[in-house]
């Protein structure tokens, strides 16, 4: 069985965050689905890098992943955390005990809903900006669960 991971694409998300992680997961031999929020597949990223999603979030609500991921990208990550479908599917995935992840500011803004429950997570507010980002866990990393 192939170990599936979903990477989620918003306008504005960051490029480095975004690029790095598809290559890196594909390298590792991964199937990673990159999937657009918006209504298009093509997307600008926060430094003007032009990606094009395999598909349309909406295509894939109903399937299977064992890893889904969220890049940071204060711009990008508005949006994600304003995608209701979106937070609804990792909900899910918490609730069914499979691997969720953000990067940046993604834990601080998106995957703090009230439904998820995310103890490895810590946030932080940038001095020079109102933009609350993600810091390290200091302690060993748990499972989020459903609250």
């Amino acid at each position: 069985m192939t170990f599936r991971a979903l990477i989620t694409l918003a306008e504005g998300i960051d490029d480095l965050q975004s690029v790095t992680l598809i290559d890196v997961l594909r390298r590792a031999g991964i199937e990673v689905v990159v999937a657009s929020i918006e209504s298009r597949r093509m997307l600008t990223c926060a430094r003007g890098t032009r990606l094009t999603a395999d598909t349309m979030l909406v295509d894939v609500l109903a399937q299977h992943f064992d890893l889904i991921v969220l890049p940071g990208g204060v711009v990008g990550v508005q949006h994600l955390a304003a995608h209701q479908p979106l937070l609804q599917l990792v909900t899910d995935q918490a609730a069914a005990g499979r691997l969720f992840a953000g990067i940046a500011e993604a834990p601080a803004q998106a995957l703090q809903q009230p439904a998820i429950s995310c103890p490895a997570v810590t946030s932080s507010t940038n001095r020079s900006s109102s933009t609350a980002i993600a810091s390290p866990p200091k302690a060993p990393a748990r499972r989020c669960r459903l609250r």
